[in-house]
């Protein structure tokens, strides 16, 4: 082999060897600078686990401060399934099953998971999670099964001012009324468990955990006063049987001084602590065997607040409009007569 064609082949093989490193760099460049946020957030999500704390939500108050809608503590179990053991898998399965009084083939099904964390159940009295608490010390089980802190919306009075506070879903969102209108302010922001993990979910280390407080929401006065609302609702609940009123009705009471609604009542109201349990007796019996879109026509209509939400003739109270608009067309004057005024709106 000729010397020239030696060195053909070396600055051949530095050419390539240039251009490979160039691509490796360029490959490091666009991994750094175009995809480092997106690979630094699914690293941080493969080796940590996080469990969130929902915070207190605000509590609503009517004009006395009695409250209306408050947060009751409460706890979420949850699981690790690589992190339980196959000889105890079955054994924990059994125990959530009685202790929570859930399916246990479905529990079971859970506990088998390969995945990293998986709910049991959701928002259960301290009672209960002090009876798996005292099994799992007696078991020695420490890991794989976890308990937090949760909070679970209570409405004292039922069904009063249903229509006005509205009720949350499972996860605390607001979903309708004042909890949906003012969601952002009640809600607060969750805080995390957060615990090391290897790709599979195992615990690394001494399975330590960072603990991030969650930040209760904020809470709301109104200006209705249950006392008034509560005597407002008997008597139209009253009216309404008397006179066979098939739509419902409808009060609301104001101050006039200051324009504060002191009530305001929607009859039938709903029981805010089962807001999906239909108040219609009669309707109950079929409910079954209607179908998903007419259940969700009636659950709507039931939860639909008609005072502010359908229309109504002004009746009486245009007579005001029509009384200024003589005025000030000069028509009539202030020291006339009731009786003339009336008759220009009868004309």
């Amino acid at each position: 082999m000729s010397s020239i064609s030696r060195k053909r082949r070396l600055k051949n093989l530095l050419v390539i060897c240039v251009i490979i490193f160039l691509l490796l760099i360029l490959r490091l460049l666009f991994i750094q600078f175009f995809q480092g946020e997106e690979l630094q957030t699914l690293a941080y999500v493969q080796q940590t686990l996080d469990r969130e704390i929902n915070p207190n939500r605000g509590t609503i108050y009517d004009r006395n401060m009695e409250a209306l809608a408050v947060s009751a503590s409460v706890e979420t179990v949850t699981i690790n399934p690589t992190n339980i053991s196959k000889e105890n898998k079955e054994k924990v399965a059994k125990t959530l099953s009685n202790i929570f009084e859930l399916d246990y083939e479905t529990v079971l099904k859970k506990v088998k998971k390969k995945t990293s964390i998986e709910t049991i159940i959701k928002k259960v009295d301290k009672e209960k999670t002090d009876n798996l608490r005292k099994w799992m010390q007696d078991e020695n089980i420490v890991n794989g099964i976890n308990i937090d802190e949760d909070t679970k919306r209570y409405y004292p009075f039922g069904t009063l001012a249903s229509h006005i506070i509205g009720f949350t879903g499972s996860d605390n969102q607001g979903l309708d009324g004042i909890e949906a209108k003012y969601d952002e302010t009640l809600s607060g922001t969750k805080g995390k468990i957060v615990r090391k993990t290897d790709a599979s979910g195992g615990i690394i280390g001494n399975g330590e955990e960072d603990y991030i407080k969650a930040v209760d929401g904020d809470s709301i006065i109104l200006t209705i006063d249950s006392t008034v609302q509560s005597i407002a609702t008997k008597y139209l609940e009253e009216a309404c049987i008397d006179n066979e009123c098939e739509e419902g009705g409808v009060v609301i009471i104001m101050q006039p001084d200051t324009g504060d609604i002191l009530a305001m009542v929607t009859y039938p109201e709903y029981d805010l602590n089962n807001p999906f349990t239909i108040n219609d007796t009669e309707l109950l019996n079929s409910w079954d065997s209607l179908s998903q879109s007419d259940k969700n026509k009636y659950l709507q209509k039931m939860w639909r607040n008609k005072a502010i939400a359908d229309t109504y003739e002004p009746g009486s109270t245009f007579k005001l409009i029509t009384t200024s608009a003589a005025l000030e067309e000069g028509i009539v004057k202030e020291t006339d007569k009731a009786r003339r005024i009336l008759l220009y709106r009868r004309n």
